[in-house]
């Protein structure tokens, strides 16, 4: 292992991920690496301000630092430190001006953003088999550290521990979580799709998302409560369905972590791509992860839990960006469109 010596004889190390919540999650794993694995070391963590929740609670950090309004007060910050060594887990351009800034010795994790190209705009797959996960624990090789089989890690603090009398009484003895949120349109269902998976679901489902995803959450709820107030018909989504599914809208109604624990006491977990996804790997759920315009190859699917991937596989123009779009850039949306939900849920 690498010989570091500080004034006060312990490592001290610097952990960059600015953002965003299934980035920050995917980091847990080597933050209890570092933290069990070496001997005498304070772990810090830098990251934006609205994303320092995330860790808050993790016993594995010692010390945060949050990026808020001047990146020069942060530097001025992580100077005082004196750190041993910075661990990049972002790699830009923001934290490469940092480290310099900072003159410490960094180790930064490989983005492989060459082959992410080749494969979204020319389709040759260079891409390694490997999780996003394994690449930043590849990150501590020179540090002789060993990944373990632990997985992710998500705490709530015990204030936003949701109990089960918060919920409806049609909720109280279970439930399917259904994340209908993402960061972009061509990574989440449409409207008609959402409704048709919570009526083959067909249990009591528990919608998920921010405030930007109410008035969704809404609709699918009118859809299954009120025939008369719904504002899709059976002709616009060309299908005969039962209607059965009972819906609870809590899209905008939690904050993060009571959405995460409402993930945790979830029966299954339905997701886009996004962050919540990652969420539900950390507490092992059964995860059903759908995919858009993205693809799990780029290696963010759900990570050391149990998960069956719905994608449609058949379509030339997938992947058409690394990260999503507003809009379908070929009009047709057929990555969600024509995708297939082929699934059984025991009662």
């Amino acid at each position: 292992m690498a010989i570091f010596t500080h004034q006060n004889n312990f490592m001290k190390i610097l952990i960059l991920r600015f953002s965003s919540i299934g980035d920050i999650i995917l980091t847990t794993p080597v933050i209890r690496a570092l933290k069990t694995q070496i001997e005498d070391v304070k772990i810090h963590f830098a990251t934006k301000e609205r994303y320092a929740k995330l860790l808050e609670e993790n016993p594995y950090i010692d010390r945060f630092h949050q990026l808020k309004n001047k990146e020069g007060d942060l530097i001025t910050e992580l100077k005082a430190e004196k750190f041993d060594l910075i661990i990049d887990l972002h790699h830009n351009l923001r934290t490469w001006l940092l480290q310099k800034r900072l003159g410490v010795k960094a180790y930064k994790y490989d983005k492989i953003n060459i082959k992410k190209w080749l494969y979204t705009y020319l389709k040759i797959d260079r891409l390694p088999n490997l999780h996003i996960v394994d690449r930043y624990l590849a990150t501590l090789a020179p540090l002789h550290i060993k990944p373990d089989t632990l997985g992710l890690d998500y705490f709530i603090p015990e204030k936003d521990e949701v109990q089960n009398n918060w919920l409806p009484v049609t909720h109280q003895n279970g439930y399917i979580a259904v994340v209908i949120g993402a960061t972009y349109n061509t990574k989440r269902l449409p409207l008609d799709r959402l409704i048709e998976l919570c009526d083959r679901i067909n249990q009591p489902i528990i919608l998920l998302g921010d405030e930007h995803d109410k008035s969704m959450g809404d609709q699918i709820y009118k859809f299954f409560e009120k025939k008369s107030a719904q504002t899709l018909s059976e002709e616009d989504i060309e299908l005969k369905l039962g209607k059965k599914a009972v819906i609870f809208n809590a899209c905008g109604k939690f904050n993060l972590n009571q959405s995460a624990s409402l993930i945790k006491n979830a029966n299954f977990v339905f997701t886009h791509d996004t962050g919540l996804m990652h969420v539900a790997a950390a507490f092992k759920k059964h995860i059903f992860s759908i995919w858009g315009n993205t693809t799990p190859k780029f290696g963010m699917y759900p990570y050391r839990t149990t998960f069956i991937v719905f994608e449609n596989t058949q379509l030339k123009c997938r992947p058409c960006s690394k990260i999503g779009f507003e809009k379908c850039p070929k009009t047709h949306f057929k990555c969600m469109n024509d995708l297939t939900f082929d699934f059984y849920l025991p009662n």
